[in-house]
C-alpha cells in the first residue's frame, strides 16, 4: 500500500447533513462566509477554553479538509456581536448546515442522469466519464471551493478529477484550453493533517501529495517529470511553494491554472477556500456503492 494513502485514512463517512445541492452553499452572503472563514482560522489552536458552542472540533472530511467553523469564545462572541444580530434567522440557519461539512452521499437518481460530456479511456484501458463545469448551462459560471466541487461531483457517483497518466492530464488541459477556462480543481490534495506522519510522505510538500478522488500517491514533487507542476508562481519560485502559508492559508488543494505566470496549463498548489471551476470524473466507488443498495438502476 505504500503507492496509496488511502491506509492513512479512507474519507468515506457519509453524512446526510452534508451540502444537499450547491445552491444551498449559495444562500450565505460572502460577508457572512468571509468572517467565519477569518474566525475558524485560530479554532485548533490552543488555548481556546471557552467555547460558546462547539459544533465539530476539527472535522475531517475529503482528504483530511479541514472546515474549523464553530461559534467562538465569549470575548470573541461579543466583538462581532454588532454583525452578528444583523443576521435573519434564514442565515444562521444556513451558517449551521454550512458548518458541518462533510463528504457528500451519492444520490441514486442523480447518478442515473448525470451529465456526461466526455468519455476517455487511458492507457491502462479505464474507460471514465468526465464533466466540466464550464459546458454545462447550470454550472457554466459556477465557481466553487474544493470541497464543494468534490461533494458536487460526489452526489452524481463522480468525484473531482484524478490526473493519474500523462495522457489522461493532456486530455483535460486541451478541454480547459479549448473553453479558455482560466482554472479549474482537481482532487489532488496535500496529506497534512493528523495521520499523515508516515515516513514516506515527508516532508508533506515533497511527498505528501494524492490524488483524493482515486487515493492514487503523487510522485515526488522534486522529481518534476512525476507530475505537470508549473517552474513557477507567484512568487517566482517551482510549484508547489505554499505561497499563501505566511497569511495563514496552506495551499494544500491542487488546482490547474491556464497560464496565470505565462507557464503554460500547469499544476499549482493552491489554498483550497479559493472559488473555482471544477472538473468532474466517474467514480468506481461511488459507482459500485449506488449499484450495491439500488439494483436494477441503470447508471
Amino acid at each position: 500500500m505504500m503507492g496509496s494513502v488511502c491506509c492513512v485514512k479512507r474519507f468515506t463517512t457519509w453524512s446526510r447533513n452534508s451540502l444537499k445541492d450547491v445552491r444551498e452553499s449559495q444562500i450565505m452572503p460572502d460577508l457572512v462566509r468571509k468572517w467565519l472563514r477569518e474566525q475558524s482560522k485560530d479554532f485548533c489552536a490552543a488555548g481556546f477554553d471557552s467555547l460558546v458552542k462547539r459544533w465539530d472540533k476539527c472535522i475531517s472530511v475529503g482528504g483530511g479538509y479541514v472546515e474549523n467553523l464553530t461559534l467562538f469564545s465569549r470575548r470573541r462572541f461579543r466583538t462581532t456581536a454588532i454583525m452578528l444580530r444583523q443576521l435573519t434567522l434564514l442565515l444562521l440557519g444556513a451558517t449551521m448546515v454550512l458548518s458541518q461539512r462533510r463528504l457528500a452521499l451519492p444520490d441514486p437518481r442523480s447518478c442515473a442522469n448525470r451529465v456526461r460530456h466526455s468519455t476517455y479511456r487511458d492507457a491502462r484501458g479505464v474507460a471514465h466519464a468526465y464533466f466540466f463545469s464550464w459546458e454545462h448551462g447550470p454550472t457554466r459560471s459556477l465557481e466553487v471551493d474544493w470541497l464543494d466541487a468534490r461533494n458536487i461531483c460526489r452526489r452524481h457517483c463522480m468525484d473531482a478529477v484524478s490526473l493519474e497518466t500523462p495522457q489522461e492530464n493532456e486530455f483535460i488541459k486541451q478541454r480547459i484550453a479549448r473553453g479558455n477556462v482560466r482554472y479549474i480543481w482537481t482532487s489532488g490534495r496535500k496529506c497534512n493533517f493528523n495521520g499523515c506522519n508516515r515516513p514516506d510522505l515527508q516532508p508533506p510538500n515533497v511527498n505528501g501529495w494524492f490524488w483524493s478522488g482515486s487515493g492514487a500517491k503523487i510522485g515526488p514533487t522534486t522529481q518534476r517529470n512525476s507530475g505537470d507542476w508549473s517552474h513557477t508562481g507567484g512568487f517566482g519560485q517551482p510549484q508547489p511553494d505554499n505561497r499563501e502559508a505566511p497569511q495563514g492559508n496552506d495551499e494544500s488543494c491542487l488546482s490547474i491554472l491556464n497560464n496565470f505566470y505565462n507557464d503554460g496549463i500547469k499544476w499549482h498548489d493552491v489554498a483550497c477556500h479559493h472559488l473555482k471551476p471544477f472538473v468532474c470524473e466517474d467514480s468506481d466507488e461511488l459507482l459500485n456503492f449506488v449499484r450495491s443498495r439500488n439494483p436494477g438502476v441503470r447508471l
